[in-house]
This record gives structure tokens, sequence and C-alpha cells, in this order.
């Protein structure tokens, strides 16, 4: 069954759950919640109060000056309106101080939320197996956590702080229309809300296919940049500027129709929301003024149906945004918990062992494996490394050997058979252990964007600068670093594109050997080097193999003939085996590659 892949958005449809797996994350601040859920209620408390405040202001204000008029009362009454618009002001200041409190009290969740689902999810594709991350696209998967992670701060904010208390807000004004004005005021508000509920969910259900598109068109395009400017060195060997820039004008077209759908969706829905607003806003005010005009309301009444309209809609059309944000966060969030739902292949047993030993062996015991069922990598080989021995194996490419390595790291398990460390099979062993006692010197190199002297500690970060000091001497990087104006502290660029292949390897090897583990692996480990610093390096690499457990994956047959043994891979299989002199000596596949490439570097000295 194939794996869900993280730019795989355009098939996700809005699941309510994703509310549910927040609700963890958010009841660990439970206090923090509750004040600011206390300081919401006595801010709409304050929202619901104003317009009863301006309906007693302007009644009092009509009342003085129709006693004015008649010369009943004079000033007396002055102070009454002055107390309430005092009151007034002291109730909107309150209102937005509440809702500031809350903001902040709630801030604070939001943030601890985002950050430690970043974390887990950050945490749990570090977990995953080296088949998710050969699939992944980088581009497409950085753009589902960046719009999941907004995606938790829109919908913790809005669910709770905008949708529920609007809907609140609502039930109780139409308590009050029908309580003070009769069935006509409050079943206008009723329709409406009805009528701007349903054409909300109606319009956004149907546009939502363009913003999945809009966001699919987005993940791909940001693929497509990140895809060619990785290969930043192959675009330019091969002048594909153009071409390059034809695809991601291609991806750049998708994007901006999907934008511009979703952009015409909006229109028509923003449209239809503000028909709806209008209409039950003229029709409430043409009541109002109908009941001042007939006596049976005062003046003040319709300031405060007036009000009431003006406060509720505001908020009633932002609710239209709000939900169609809210169904996007809510689909991106379920896009993000879909990584925390892909699990590894590679698992770790319940009781599993940890890898004490300093100096363990290491034995393949017929080991079988394929990448997929149309094409065999190994079949049946079995080897030993005992403790502090040093095996190599050679062979054409395609051999199956970088495999070996992948299969004791444990990228992989294999089909049949086993690989055995101190002893025990790697499925029983707790993996962190067990990749702690490797170290290895890759046949491609991959640096980070940092120092070199960062990328070298980065083998054992609580190494002091002494012991990298040390590293850096052993694979003999220090004549190079002193070349350098910046020294060790001098940046390699991305993915290490500053440094040359060699000293890439250097690097790489410097790290390997501030790890100090029980078994160093070199899979291909000089092959970028040229051959006076191949033999610096490799009298290096001797000298800290000494006392290790070493396997050296090698095309070059002249960086192993100091082996204890050497295994000669073909078609994934073991033909021969032995040191280099034996090997020489039975003039069987061994001899035949070892003349082939003395031949080859006469030629290359001639």
């Amino acid at each position: 069954m194939p794996r869900p892949q993280a730019s795989d958005i355009a098939g996700v449809d809005m699941k309510w759950h994703a509310l549910r797996m927040l609700w963890p994350y958010v009841v660990e601040y439970r206090v923090r919640v509750s004040l600011a859920l206390a300081s919401l209620a006595l801010a709409k408390l304050a929202t619901i109060g104003l317009p009863f405040l301006l309906k007693y202001i302007v009644d009092d204000l009509d009342g003085q000056n129709s006693a004015g008029a008649a010369g009943e009362f004079g000033n007396a009454l002055v102070a009454v309106p002055l107390l309430l618009i005092l009151i007034y002001g002291l109730a909107r200041f309150m209102n937005v101080m509440f809702n500031e409190l809350r903001d902040t009290m709630f801030g604070r969740v939001t943030e601890r939320t985002m950050t430690r689902i970043s974390l887990q999810i950050f945490r749990h594709l570090h977990g995953l197996d080296l088949d998710f991350h050969l699939n992944r696209r980088t581009g497409g998967l950085s753009r589902d956590i960046e719009r999941g992670t907004s995606g938790i701060s829109f919908l913790l904010r809005f669910m709770i702080f905008n949708i529920l208390p609007t809907v609140f807000e609502l039930l109780v004004v139409i308590g009050i229309f029908l309580a003070n004005y009769g069935v006509e005021f409050a079943a206008v508000i009723f329709v409406a809300l009805v009528c701007f509920v349903w054409f909300s969910v109606v319009a956004t259900e149907k546009r939502t296919r363009f913003v999945r598109e809009m966001n699919q068109a987005d993940s791909a395009t940001n693929n497509r940049a990140v895809d060619s400017l990785l290969n930043y060195e192959t675009v330019k060997y091969f002048t594909n500027e153009k071409y390059e820039a034809g695809l991601y004008h291609q991806e750049l077209d998708n994007w901006e129709r999907a934008r511009r759908n979703s952009r015409n969706s909006l229109f028509v829905l923003n449209g239809g929301q503000a028909l709806i607003v209008a209409t039950s806003m003229t029709v409430m005010l043409w009541l109002a003024a109908r009941g001042v005009a007939s006596g049976g309301m005062t003046l003040g009444d319709f300031v405060l149906i007036n009000t009431f309209m003006l406060q509720l809609f505001l908020p009633l059309n932002f609710l239209g945004f709000v939900y169609r944000e809210i169904k996007g966060a809510l689909a991106n969030i379920e896009q993000m918990f879909k990584l925390l739902d892909v699990q590894p292949r590679i698992t770790e047993k319940p009781d599993a062992v940890v890898l004490a030993t300093a100096l363990p062996a290491v034995e393949f015991r017929n080991v079988s494996f394929r990448y997929t069922s149309e094409r065999d990598i190994l079949h049946d080989v079995s080897f030993t490394i005992a403790p502090g021995e040093k095996v190599a194996v050679v062979g054409q490419s395609g051999s199956g050997k970088s495999t070996l390595v992948k299969l004791l790291f444990r990228f992989y398990d294999c089909e049949s058979g086993s690989v055995r460390v101190d002893g025990m099979d790697v499925r029983d062993l707790q993996v962190e252990s067990l990749r702690r006692a490797i170290g290895i010197v890759p046949q491609d190199t991959v640096l980070f964007n940092d120092t070199i002297q960062r990328n070298v500690r980065y083998g054992r970060p609580d190494a002091t600068d002494a012991e990298v000091s040390e590293a850096i001497r052993l694979a003999q990087l220090e004549n190079f670093i002193a070349q350098l104006p910046q020294g060790a502290d001098t940046l390699v660029g991305e993915r290490g594109l500053k440094l040359s292949g060699g000293e890439k390897q250097r690097v790489a090897i410097a790290r390997t050997i501030l790890k100090r583990p029980g078994i160093l692996v070199f899979d291909e480990a000089t092959s970028a080097l040229d051959s006076k610093t191949e033999r610096g390096i490799l009298d290096a690499l001797r000298e800290v193999a000494r006392g290790h457990t070493s396997l050296v994956i090698a095309h070059r047959l002249s960086t192993v003939v100091d082996a204890d043994r050497i295994l000669v891979l073909e078609q994934g299989r073991i033909i021969e085996s032995g040191t280099h002199e034996a090997l020489l000596a039975t003039n069987g596949r061994y001899a035949t590659m070892w003349r082939i490439q003395q031949q080859d570097s006469e030629k290359e000295l001639a």
C-alpha cells in the first residue's frame, strides 16, 4: 500500500476531528484558557450593554429637550445623561481591555501549542525511515508544515474567540428583541442569520475546490523552485536556465489560474453576504422607524436597534471570512497531522537491548534483500567482522556494496537472514544505541550550511575544542584551514558547495574521527581525493581504525590492500574472499580488477 505523501493536499477534506487532536495541547493550560474565557465573557457583556446605554442616553436627552421646551425641570436632569455617558465610556474601555487581556492570556497557549506540535512533527520526521525521505518533496513538505502551524494559530484564535462568541451574542440579541420589541424584530434577525449561514456554507463548499487547487499549485511551485535551486550547479552545467524558468513559469501559471478562480469565487461569496446584510438591516431600520413614527417606540429604541444591528452584522460579515479560513485551516492542520500518521517501517521492539559493547563484532548471516520486487540486490550474503578487524568489500557499481551499509545502520531490514552486532540481531537492538556505535564516512558528503568547525563538531556536539582540533589534524584539514581568512569559522555554503569534493570528504572524515565509534564504516571514503591527499588520509584512517571494527566499501582497490580480509561482491553475491595477496594468487575476479586498475593508473601517470 503506498504511503500518503506530504503534498497530497488536493484530496484532503475538512475533518473536524482536527479540533480533537489539538484539544490535549490546549487543556494543559486550563488556567490561562479559563481566564481568557472569563475575559471574553466580560467583554461580551460590555458589548451587549453598550446599545442599552446609548438608548438611555438618547431617551434622556430627548426627554430633556421636551422638558426644556415646556419650561419644566430646567437643568436638574443634566447630570443623568452625563452619568450615563461616563458609564458608556467606561463600558467601551472595559470592552477593549477585556479583549486585550483575553488575547494576552490565550496568546501564550496558542504559541506553546504551535511550538509543541512543530517539535513533535520535526522529531517524527526524523524518526521515519530512509524510504520516506527518499520519496518526499522537501519544498511541498515544508509548506504543508508551515500552513499547518499557521492554521493552528488561526483555528484556536478565531474558533474560540469569534465564532462561538458571535453565535452566543446573536442568540442573546434575538432573545432581547423578542422580549422587548416583538416577533417581527426577532424574526428578521433569525431569518437573516439562517440565510447568511446557509449561503456562506454553500458558497464556501463550492469554492473549497479552488482553495485546494491553489494550495496544491503553491506547493508545486515551491517544489520546483527548491529543486532547481538545490541543483544549481547541474542547471549551470547543462545551461538549462531557460528550461528551468519555463517549468517554473508553467507552475506559476497554474498557481495564478487557481488563485484567480479562488478570487472570483470570493467575490461571489462576499457579494451575496453583503446583499443579505444590507437587506436585513434595511428591513430592521424600517420596522424601527415605523415604530417611532407611530409612538410605540422611542428614539432611543431606534438607536438601540441600529447599534445592535451594526454590532451584530460586522462580526457576522466577518464570520463568513472566518468560516472560510477555518475550513482551510482544518484542511491544512489535517494535512500536517497526516504526517504523524505515517508510520516508519523500521520499528523498535519494546524490549530492545541497548548496545553497550565498546568493540562489537559484526556479522551478516545469510542476508538477502531487495528494494523492489523487480530486482534482487543481495543474495544469501554471509561474512563476519571480528572485533578490531578490518574487512573490505569491493566490486563493480550496483553490486550491492552500499546496501550492506544501509542494512548495518538499519535504514532497511533484510528480507531473510540477519545482520548481527555483538552477536545480537540489529532488530533486537535499540536503534539509537546501534547507530551511535557506528561512524561513517559516506561516498556523497553533504554538509550543513555552517562553519567548518561546527560541521566537524557535529560528530560529537559535546566535544572539546582540543578534540575538534585533533580530529581536524588527523583528517589533514589543518593546512587547508590555515589558508582561509576566517579559518575554521569559514561557512561551507548550502550542502557544502563552497568546498571541493575532497575538502568536503575530509570534513566528513574529521567528523567521524571525532565521534570515535566502536564500528567504523568507510563508503568510498577517499573517492574524491587526489592520490597524494589520499595516501595521507589513508595513513590517518589506518591509525584511527586501529582497535576498531572496520567495514570498508571501496571501488579503488589500492585503498584496501591492507585489509585483514577482502570480499568481492558481484551481482549481490560474495564470489571471492581473502587477503590482497591471496586473492591475487587465485587469479580470479579480484586479480582481474587489480590488473585493470593498475593499467589505468599507469596510463594516468604516463
